[in-house]
C-alpha cells in the first residue's frame, strides 16, 4: 500500500511540475504580441515581434508578477532608455545601437532635489 500511495504521489507531482502554460501571441497589422508565462502561470514577458525580430516595448516580470525589466527594440537592437528593478534599485542604462551609451543607478533612499 505504501508503494502504491508513493507512485501516486510521484507521478501526481510529475504532473503538476510538468504543466507550464504555453506562450500566447495575437497578431496586430504588422506586429505581433507575445507573452511568455513562468511555470506558476504569472506573466514572464511580454513584447512584440515584426519581421520575425523583437520589436517596440518589452517588458519582463519576476514569478510574482512584480516588473523587472522595462525596455524597447527596434528591429531586434535594443535602443533608448531601459529601466531595471532589483530589490530598491532602478537601474536606467541607455542603449545606442544594441550598444550600452550610459549606466545610472537610484537607491530608494535617493534624494531628489526640487525647487
Amino acid at each position: 500500500m505504501k508503494k502504491v500511495l508513493f507512485t501516486i504521489s510521484v507521478l501526481i507531482g510529475l504532473g503538476l511540475s510538468a504543466q507550464t502554460k504555453e506562450p500566447t501571441y495575437e497578431k496586430n497589422e504588422d506586429l505581433v504580441k507575445v507573452t511568455y508565462y513562468h511555470d506558476n502561470g504569472e506573466v514572464r514577458e511580454q513584447g512584440f515581434f515584426k519581421d520575425k525580430r523583437l520589436h517596440g516595448t518589452w517588458v519582463k516580470y519576476n514569478s510574482n508578477g512584480e516588473k523587472v525589466t522595462l525596455g524597447n527594440y527596434y528591429n531586434g537592437k535594443k535602443v533608448g532608455k531601459w529601466l531595471f528593478w532589483q530589490d530598491d534599485v532602478l537601474k536606467e542604462v541607455n542603449y545606442d545601437n544594441n550598444q550600452v551609451a550610459s549606466v545610472s543607478k537610484w537607491k530608494e533612499a535617493s534624494k531628489v532635489a526640487y525647487k
